[in-house]
């Protein structure tokens, strides 16, 4: 484990200590615990955006333009009358 000086502003010192006694641990424990948990969200946030990336392309285009919103619900109320 690595010791780390941090500076905060007073009211989130408070918060910080005041979490930390609610969660029956230290202030050190619990940045190190929130920082754990960025981490991992980032890591996992990351990988699936590599993965959905990776993916083959849902749609494709032979060079048309796509059809307007207006024009393909239009299609759809047509077929409902």
């Amino acid at each position: 484990m690595k010791n780390v000086t941090i500076t905060m502003e007073d009211s989130v010192a408070e918060w910080a200590r005041l979490e930390a006694a609610r969660r029956n641990t230290s202030v050190s424990r619990l940045v190190g615990e929130l920082l754990a948990e960025k981490m991992r969200h980032d890591d996992a946030y990351e990988r699936a955006m590599n993965e959905w990336l990776a993916r083959p392309a849902l749609f494709a285009s032979d060079g048309s333009a796509y059809p307007k919103r207006d024009e393909i619900y239009a299609e759809r109320l047509d077929r409902l009358r």
